[in-house]
């Protein structure tokens, strides 16, 4: 698989739509089938599109698989930092604190349907383990989720200068945070998907109570 970093994108000025189809047909073939299974033919029947539309923006499926992976990193990154924001992003008061956590776990531990052939891909890469390349898994890291828990680690921070949590090390606690809050241990192996509303309160809700055990200031 080819380097993460060694090989750009050819600029490709016509036809934007056609490769903003291409994207979004291979993260369904990568997400259905993985890197190895899937092929250009295959994503080039998805996209409705010819192999050679595919090679005039990209050079190879490496590089294709490289793209859409950082690519949807970085979309799913944007819509947690915007749950972020939307939570803890204003004046939160000692008052309603844990309602704003709670809040931003129910929406951390409901699905994301617009990410799902994304998260499908995330799935075999943790499958893959060793075996993925280690420049590429780092570089999606750094696109999705290390850049999540900087910005959840800087609200933490800020958090804690105003006095509302005890915090020494804030992304340990944006770790801890997001830990708690998605463990879904004991509720069965259909995933996710199959919560209720109910449950995703529930699991908020006891998630954020033994974080807040942790770091909320001692009097």
């Amino acid at each position: 698989m080819a380097r993460a970093d060694s090989r750009q994108n050819r600029p490709h000025k016509g036809f934007p739509e056609k490769r903003q189809a291409i994207l979004q047909a291979s993260r369904k073939v990568f997400g259905r089938v993985g890197y190895q299974g899937a092929s250009i033919e295959m994503i080039a029947t998805e996209a409705q599109v010819s192999t050679r539309t595919i090679y005039n923006h990209f050079e190879n499926k490496e590089q294709l698989f490289t793209t859409v992976l950082i690519d949807s990193s970085e979309q799913v990154a944007a819509a947690h930092e915007a749950m972020i924001e939307r939570h803890l992003g204003n004046m939160v008061s000692a008052a309603d604190l844990e309602a704003c956590l709670v809040g931003l776990a129910k929406d951390w531990v409901r699905p994301l349907p617009e990410f799902a052939d994304h998260f499908a891909i995330v799935a075999r890469i943790n499958a893959e383990g060793e075996n993925f390349p280690a420049d590429l898994h780092d570089a999606w890291q750094k696109a999705g989720p290390l850049r999540v828990q900087r910005t959840l680690a800087a609200r933490m921070a800020r958090l804690a200068e105003r006095g509302l949590l005890h915090v020494q090390d804030s992304e340990l606690a944006a770790q801890h945070f997001v830990v708690l809050v998605t463990n879904t241990w004991g509720r069965g192996r259909a995933g996710v998907d199959a919560l209720s509303e109910a449950d995703i309160h529930e699991i908020a809700a006891a998630g954020v109570h033994a974080f807040l055990h942790g770091y909320l200031p001692r009097g």
